[in-house]
C-alpha cells in the first residue's frame, strides 16, 4: 500500500486559476490549502477574523493620530526637538557623496577651448616642482 497524500485546491469562479494572487482569498483558506490547519474554515470564522482585522486597522489609525497630536504638542512646548529632514543622494563611495551631484546634461567647451590652456587642478602654474 502506497499512501497518497490529500490534495487541496481552489476552484476559480470568476477568474482563471493563473489570475489569482496571494491575498485574493482569505488567509484561513490559504492556511487550509497549505495544510497549516486540519479543518477548512467556516464562514463565521472568516467573518469574525475579518471584523477583527478591520477593528485592528481602525485602532492602529487612532493610535497613530493620537501619537501625531502628542508629538506636535511636545514640539510646540519645546519638550522634544523637531525632526531634521536630511536627504543625501548617492552612495558613500561616490566622489560627490554629500555634495551637489554632477549634472547629467552634456556640457561642451568647443566654442571657448584653447589648446594647451587646461591645467589639472592643484598643479599650479609651474610644471617642474
Amino acid at each position: 500500500g502506497q499512501i497518497i497524500p490529500e490534495r487541496r485546491f481552489v476552484e476559480a469562479i470568476n477568474r482563471q486559476a493563473y489570475q489569482y494572487e496571494m491575498g485574493d482569498f482569505p488567509t484561513e483558506w490559504e492556511a487550509w490549502i497549505r495544510k497549516k490547519r486540519k479543518d477548512p474554515p467556516t464562514i463565521e470564522e472568516i467573518l469574525k477574523n475579518e471584523n477583527y482585522r478591520e477593528e485592528m486597522k481602525q485602532k492602529i489609525k487612532d493610535v497613530s493620530e493620537k501619537d501625531k497630536l502628542l508629538q506636535a504638542k511636545e514640539y510646540k512646548e519645546g519638550l522634544v526637538a523637531e525632526r531634521v529632514h536630511t536627504h543625501v543622494k548617492g552612495h558613500a563611495s561616490a566622489p560627490y557623496y554629500g555634495k551637489e551631484e554632477p549634472s547629467q546634461d552634456p556640457t561642451s567647451a568647443a566654442s571657448s577651448f584653447q589648446p594647451g590652456s587646461w591645467v589639472p587642478p592643484g598643479s599650479g602654474s609651474s610644471h617642474n616642482k
